[in-house]
């Protein structure tokens, strides 16, 4: 609850600078209609920017409040407040207005700002305390609420899922929270008109002009894309809001790693990220031929394709999840993990053949300042980008996975083959680690995927135990083999496939055979 209103009292009551359809007056504690009102705010179907509910205020015929005050006894605030709390529970989905008490003329309110809802639309019982309760939608209709019907009611509906994550409102934050240089450093580099303007324009102007300011004239808020852009430091908003690069000299099963982090608005961010990468972990191999003028010039990892990794991580991750994106590298391959996964809509198998045409984007605001930068197509372009470049520079194919659940997404960029030949390091290191059972495993399981049964079964070995512990276990742990449902490991449907780190291992025993 809010120490005060972000407006001024008075000038709340008496309509200063708060449109009448806007304000609800209840001389007294009736939970029924006042529920129903805060429904309707938090719908707010005319995309006013809410409304406010005045507890303790009469009014005439003309909807005008009358002075002085009823008011509210100071013994009952504490109740009415329990009691509310108890009863926006009933709103489905979970909605609480934000409180004050105000002392007006000598006189006690309880006054509920009620912004317009980012998981609209609401419903609320009828009556907030009969046993049985029926659930219906309320908009307001000019002074009054009212349940909304028949086309009305489909409307309000099709407003679902239409505020995405990035483009609401953060009623955390303040317009102090947007940092007016960065934004206008944001539309010189863009090269916008508004450029030469915006150094003349107050921080809350310049952001309604870019649309990363919102809400009621009297009480604007920032949105969740103009702090995750133009505050210094968004994971104070987005807790998780980071790229981690990690490197593993000995694999990711190793005991050593170098991790680097970085923050800050997302296209710095995501540029810093990107140009350290580039620096410290892209090396090109030259390869001569006796038979030809030119040499084969191959990098470890296009930088093109680790760059729409990375920004697709950036674009469709959730800035609601606590879950920073992860670049993992190693010498045979880079990771890009985020989350969550691509929607359900888009198959798997479509990714990997470049047919990825789904048009329901996570974060289409983000999508668009991205694209601003130059960082991004947002046409549904990156996917097939990886795929092109990994080809043209000669590189295995990259892997695209999620779960079932869609809960996370992985990019795999599989290291160069000259370059994994010819890593002595890399080389001594994964043969050092595995079994001859465990290679005996591997190339049974490289042509698609596999039973658990059908692996035993072909290798001759008739205890299950032996084959898990000697076999089966050891190839997993070390990341060579994989399972194709992992979150339910006991599953009769689970099949087992082999990595890019274990295609790698592969290849590097076929190179190292006498």
């Amino acid at each position: 609850m809010p120490d005060k209103l972000p407006i001024n009292i008075n000038d709340l009551l008496r309509q200063r600078t708060v449109e009448g359809e806007r304000i609800e007056y209840k001389a007294g504690w009736n939970p029924d209609p006042i529920l129903r009102t805060i429904c309707a705010f938090a719908n707010d179907f005319a995309n006013l920017g809410g409304g406010y509910v005045v507890i303790g205020q009469d009014c005439d015929d003309n909807g005008q409040p009358i002075f002085p005050p009823v008011g509210l006894t100071v013994d009952r605030l504490d109740r009415i407040q329990q009691e509310l709390l108890a009863h926006c529970q009933l709103i489905q989905p979970p909605y609480f207005p934000m409180l004050s008490v105000e002392v007006v003329e000598g006189r006690h309110l309880i006054v509920l700002w009620v912004p317009g809802g980012q998981t609209r639309p609401y419903k609320v019982p009828t009556s907030v305390t009969a046993r049985h309760k029926n659930w219906h939608y309320y908009v307001r209709r000019y002074t009054s609420t009212v349940e909304a019907k028949g086309e009305v009611e489909q409307e309000l509906l099709s407003l679902t899922a239409k505020v995405p994550f990035d483009d609401r409102f953060r009623q955390a934050a303040r317009i102090g929270d947007l940092s007016p240089r960065l934004m206008q450093e944001f539309l010189a580099e863009v090269g916008s008109d508004l450029a030469d303007d915006a150094p003349a324009l107050s921080p809350e102007a310049l952001g309604r002009q870019m649309n990363v300011v919102g809400g009621a004239a009297e009480a604007p808020m920032p949105k969740n894309v103009g702090l995750l852009f133009f505050n210094e430091a968004p994971e104070r908003f987005f807790p998780g809001t980071q790229i981690d690069v990690l490197w593993f000299p000995d694999g990711a099963g190793g005991d050593r790693f170098e991790e680097k982090t970085f923050k800050g608005p997302l296209g710095r961010m995501t540029r810093e990220a990107l140009d350290y990468i580039q620096r410290n972990y892209l090396a090109q191999t030259v390869t001569k031929h006796p038979q030809r003028a030119e040499a084969e010039r191959a990098w470890n990892f296009p930088y093109a394709a680790i760059e729409e990794a990375v920004v697709n991580a950036v674009y469709h991750r959730a800035y609601d999840e606590r879950e920073p994106i992860e670049v993992r590298i190693d010498r045979a391959e880079l990771v890009v993990l985020s989350f969550p996964g691509p929607d359900r809509s888009i198959k798997l198998a479509d990714l990997q053949a470049g047919r990825a045409v789904s048009r329901r984007y996570r974060n289409r605001r983000i999508g668009e300042f991205l694209k601003e930068l130059e960082l991004t197509e947002g046409r549904a372009t990156g996917i097939p980008k990886i795929l092109k470049v990994m080809a043209a520079n000669g590189s295995p194919p990259p892997v695209f996975e999620s779960d079932d659940e869609r809960t996370s997404f992985v990019i795999r960029l599989p290291v160069h083959a000259s370059a994994k030949v010819t890593t002595p390091e890399f080389t001594d290191q994964v043969t050092d680690q595995v079994t001859d059972q465990v290679l005996s495993l591997l190339r049974l399981a490289a042509g698609g995927e596999h039973s658990r049964r059908s692996l035993q079964e072909a290798l001759g070995l008739k205890h299950p135990p032996h084959f898990r512990e000697a076999y089966l276990q050891p190839a997993v742990a070390a990341g060579l083999l994989a399972m194709t449902l992992p979150n339910q490991p006991t599953s009769r449907l689970q099949r087992y496939r082999l990595t890019v780190k274990g295609q790698a291992l592969l290849a590097l025993t076929a190179a190292t055979r006498p």
